[in-house]
This record gives C-alpha cells, sequence and structure tokens, in this order.
C-alpha cells in the first residue's frame, strides 16, 4: 500500500472514530436529558413528603416555611414554579428551530414568579408581573420578527427551502456551555 492511500485510510478511521464518539455521547446526553423528563412527576409530588408543619427538620437542613402556614404548602408553591422552568430551559437549550428565543418570555415569567413565591411576604407581588416581562419581551419579539424577515426575503430571492434556511440561521455551539456562553 503506498503512502497516500494509507494517510487516506488513517483519515477515514479517525473520522470514523470521531463520528463514533459523537454518536456516543449525543445518545448519553439525550438519554440524560430523557430521564429527566420522565423525572419530572416525581420531582413535582415529591412535596407530599414534607411534613405539614411550620418547621421541616431533617439530618441536613432546618427548613422554615416562612409566609406560609405549613412546609408542604411552600415547597409546592415553590415546586409548581421550578418544574415548569426546568422542562422550559431543557426545550430552550435543545430547540432546533429558528425561534427558540420565544421560549425566553416564559421562563422569565417562571423565573419572576419563582422570585415571588419565595419572597411571599410582599403583597401585590403578582399583580404587575407583566410590567417586568416587558423589556424581555421588547427584545425577543424584535429579534424574532426580524430573523422571520430575514427568512421570507431569503426564500424569495433565493431558491432554498425552508429547512435550509433554518439551517443557515440556526446558532450550532459544541457544548451547553457554549450555548450559555452564547447568550452571556
Amino acid at each position: 500500500m503506498d503512502n497516500s492511500k494509507q494517510k487516506l485510510t488513517k483519515r477515514k478511521l479517525k473520522n470514523h472514530l470521531t463520528d463514533r464518539n459523537f454518536n456516543t455521547k449525543s445518545i448519553v446526553n439525550g438519554s440524560f436529558i430523557g430521564v429527566l423528563i420522565a423525572l419530572t412527576p416525581i420531582f413535582f409530588y415529591s412535596y407530599v413528603y414534607v411534613p405539614e408543619s411550620k418547621v421541616w427538620e431533617t439530618f441536613l437542613f432546618t427548613y422554615d416555611s416562612g409566609y406560609y402556614d405549613d412546609a408542604s404548602t411552600s415547597v409546592w408553591m415553590i415546586l409548581t414554579k421550578t418544574t415548569p422552568l426546568i422542562l422550559l430551559f431543557i426545550w430552550f437549550f435543545t430547540c432546533r428551530h429558528w425561534w427558540y428565543h420565544a421560549v425566553l418570555v416564559p421562563i422569565s415569567m417562571y423565573i419572576y414568579q419563582l422570585i415571588g413565591t419565595v419572597n411571599a411576604d410582599t403583597q401585590f407581588f403578582d399583580n404587575f408581573d407583566l410590567l417586568y416581562i416587558v423589556p424581555v419581551m421588547a427584545v425577543i419579539i424584535p429579534s424574532i420578527y426580524l430573523i422571520r424577515a430575514r427568512m421570507f426575503d431569503k426564500i424569495h430571492t433565493a431558491d432554498k427551502t425552508l429547512q435550509e434556511l433554518e439551517e443557515e440561521f440556526m446558532l450550532k455551539p459544541t457544548s451547553l456551555l457554549g450555548k450559555v456562553r452564547q447568550y452571556f
């Protein structure tokens, strides 16, 4: 076998191993996300095991329910906000569509409600939540419209399919940390 064929064979072997490693990593990440989504009902209903007393003492920590009558109600209120928030974060970080930034609006709403739940001593906290979400919406909605307008323009000036345009506008960081860095 001559030298050029040997280099070509090594390159193919290296690409094959890299693809296999990528597929294995993708399967592991997908399995982790799938198990996390499947476990959300167990996570949500874990408040059932919290005692109905003002103070909840375990060997790890002591939790005082504060504003709420008992720790079970307090944990239930927190879990009603964190469970959908976790699912929205999974959706945001795994969505491959061009409009995935729109998911930031309900994420900001649930974060605001979670802060209100934890700081429940403040009265009328949930009455003006739209005023705090408007700045997020003011950035997200025009950016989504501009992306849609650019896609519409490219559709009518070029012969590309919608799938090709979505792939063109899609940002592809290599890792979860890379995707987080893209926004901050």
